[in-house]
Order: C-alpha cells, then sequence, then structure tokens
C-alpha cells in the first residue's frame, strides 16, 4: 500500500482513542480506530511498527442534498479527512493563496452535511476526542458544534454556513501557538496574552490577505470573544450589539474548553460543563443560546460513558426519542470483560437505567463506527 506513512512521534497519546486505523508494513490492519493505546510499550511498538493510510475525503459539490439517511455518512472514518481538509486549508491561507475561501467553504459544507445527517454521531466526535485534543481538531469541534447550536437557536438556515466559515477561521492566528499554550501551567505572560486577545483581528487581517472580502464573516470573527454584559473583547460590546453568530461560536469554544484538558486544570465532566453553561444564560450570553446546547447535549451527551443499573459500562450513540433513550451501546458487559458485539441498551428501561457517569482514567478501546452501526 503506496500510501501508508510511518506514524510520527507525539501523533499518539495513551488513554486517547487511535485517530485513525493503524497498519503494518504490508498494509494488514494492526488496530482500528478508536482503540486506545494503555501503555508506554504499547506507543514504543507503534512507533516502531506501525504506519497509518492517510485518508482524504470527497468534499461535496455547494449544491448537493443530504438525504437524512445517518449510515451515508460516517463522520468516525471521515475524521481524519476533516483534519487534513483544514491543515491543507489553513496552509492555503498562510500561503496567501486565492483559493483558500473556496477550500473554507468546501469543508464547511462537508461538515454540514454530516451534522444534518449524522448529527449523533457527530457530537460524539467531540466528546470521544475532547481528552487531548490539537487545535486543529478543536477548530473542527467548534464547527460542529456551530452548527448544532443554530439550528436548535433557530438561526436563519442560510446564514449557518457563513457562521460554520468563521468557526474554521476565526482561530487560525492562533494556531501555530495553541498546542505548546494549552500546554503551558504556568501564569501566561503579557506576550501571550497579547496574542491571545489579538488573535481575532489577525486572522482577519489574514484572510483580507487571500483576497476574502466578506464583512459580516470579519464581524463574526471579530466579535467573538465579546460578551453580552459587556466584559468581553476586543471592543467591550454587548447585548443586540453582538451578532448571535459571534455568540454561538463563543459558546461552541466555551464548551470544548471546558470538556478538554490543558496543562493548568483538569477537564471537566458533562454534569459539570453543564451546570456552568446553565449559569450562562444570566447576563454573558442571549439566554436562549445556552438552552439550546443544554438542549443538543441532553444529560448524557452521544460519546459520554456511563454506568448501568445492571453494571453494565456503556456509550452513549443517541439521544432520547420522545419518552425513549437515551440509547448506548455496551462497550464492558457486567463483569468488566470487553464486549465486541452490538448491543443496544435502551436506558429508560428498568434494569438498564443510568446510575452514573462513567469517568475511567484511560477510555477502554472502542470500534467507533460498528458501535454506530456504520457498515465496514
Amino acid at each position: 500500500m503506496s500510501d501508508l506513512v510511518r506514524i510520527a512521534p507525539g501523533a499518539l497519546t495513551i488513554g486517547r482513542p487511535l485517530p485513525w486505523d493503524v497498519y503494518d508494513a504490508e498494509g494488514n490492519v494492526l488496530l482500528c480506530q478508536g482503540y486506545v493505546i494503555q501503555t508506554d510499550s504499547q506507543l514504543e511498538q507503534l512507533f516502531e511498527r506501525g504506519l497509518f493510510k492517510p485518508r482524504t475525503i470527497e468534499l461535496p459539490e455547494a449544491d448537493n442534498e443530504v438525504s437524512g439517511d445517518e449510515t451515508e455518512c460516517n463522520p468516525f472514518t471521515s475524521y481524519p479527512g476533516y483534519l487534513h481538509a483544514l491543515e491543507k486549508t489553513l496552509a492555503t491561507i498562510a500561503n496567501g493563496e486565492p483559493e483558500a475561501r473556496k477550500h473554507i467553504q468546501d469543508l464547511a459544507h462537508t461538515l454540514e452535511q454530516a451534522c444534518k445527517s449524522a448529527p449523533d454521531s457527530s457530537l460524539a466526535l467531540i466528546h470521544l476526542y475532547s481528552v487531548g485534543p490539537t487545535i486543529h481538531e478543536q477548530i473542527i469541534f467548534y464547527a460542529i458544534l456551530c452548527q448544532l447550536i443554530a439550528r436548535q437557536f433557530g438561526l436563519d438556515e442560510q446564514r449557518i454556513p457563513l457562521l460554520t466559515e468563521a468557526a474554521l477561521s476565526a482561530n487560525l492566528a492562533l494556531v501555530p501557538v495553541a498546542d505548546k499554550l494549552n500546554a503551558f501551567n504556568k501564569v501566561l505572560s503579557k506576550e501571550q496574552r497579547d496574542v491571545i486577545r489579538k488573535h481575532p483581528e489577525r486572522s482577519i487581517r489574514a484572510l483580507r490577505a487571500v483576497g476574502i472580502e466578506n464583512e459580516l464573516l470579519f464581524t463574526i470573527i471579530a466579535q467573538h470573544h465579546e460578551q453580552a454584559d459587556g466584559s468581553g473583547y476586543p471592543d467591550g460590546l454587548s447585548g443586540a450589539d453582538i451578532r448571535p453568530e459571534a455568540e454561538i461560536l463563543a459558546l461552541a469554544e466555551r464548551y470544548v474548553a471546558m470538556i478538554t484538558k490543558r496543562a493548568y486544570r483538569k477537564r471537566m465532566n458533562v454534569t459539570a460543563a453543564r451546570k456552568l453553561i446553565a449559569n450562562l444564560a444570566d447576563g454573558s450570553f442571549r439566554p436562549a443560546l445556552p438552552k439550546a446546547l443544554l438542549h443538543i447535549l441532553g444529560e448524557y451527551p452521544p460519546g459520554t460513558l456511563v454506568r448501568l443499573e445492571n453494571n453494565e459500562v456503556c456509550v452513549i450513540t443517541r439521544r432520547p426519542l420522545r419518552t425513549l433513550g437515551p440509547f448506548a451501546q455496551v462497550v464492558l458487559d457486567s463483569s468488566g470483560a470487553s464486549c465486541d458485539t452490538r448491543q443496544e441498551r435502551d436506558t429508560s428501561i428498568p434494569g438498564f437505567n443510568i446510575m452514573a457517569l462513567e469517568e475511567p482514567d484511560i477510555m477502554p478501546s472502542m470500534n467507533f463506527s460498528r458501535i454506530w452501526g456504520f457498515p465496514d
């Protein structure tokens, strides 16, 4: 298989699911996407033997319709492609290439299709990979959440693509330094704080440099760190002076930050994050926006692990339907052994009720595509 490349040191992390399949030199699958590396020795062996196949995705034409059939779109197998497309897009901007806008639009449209046809799987992607995401992963998460929040909030459908473009490009000025900042466990210097505060205007400047001239896009980016109570930056705007698209992006970023581990703090579980989001409705955001996010997440969002009344550990795969659910697939049976077959549980049924969130130090390995019922 000529398109296999060797895994680079630092590309994989103990306790975090593999973002793609890993192959041996003959092209045989060693480990599937979703496998969790448990030890340093496993990590070393993968770096010595492991190769991965770079995935590319065909970005759909803008006029394609989405069928609504979740089985037609698998966000898990597309995930490496999303990241590849984002890296390519940011490179075109950095290099001043005029086709940068089309790359942004194409990726925004691809994510829109995924969120429309596979919303639960797209939401699960965020929670399954939230342990220690790179800045590129975080940007993809922002775009997915913006799609879901905007529709629940009732934003005009024609305004959502530009919001998604803003989510993909608002932080491009932070990309070179974001991973280092996230790994920094000391008080930020004045220079580091300035980089953070000035990144919206620097991102806009970079977009202008490749010939992009969309003032609404720039307004969303410029305002996405303003706050409804006037305490944000750079201009201290408040209330209706801030566009709802900018607040949606800010809320998406805020939630991802809550559930993501940083060098200077632990990641929050979903229950704690939901409480903080609920508090944001009292002045930091338009009240309807945090409520929209809470509705999307539910008490147990897709991708979170739970322990059931019968002692099984399951991953939430689908949000509730009327009086049923949420629905989950068994990951560990009641004895703690891995479950390799699909076994769905309706957690509204006695015996399968959710007893607690499960927060293991290291996630169990899962075959995401199989668990969510996508064809091999």
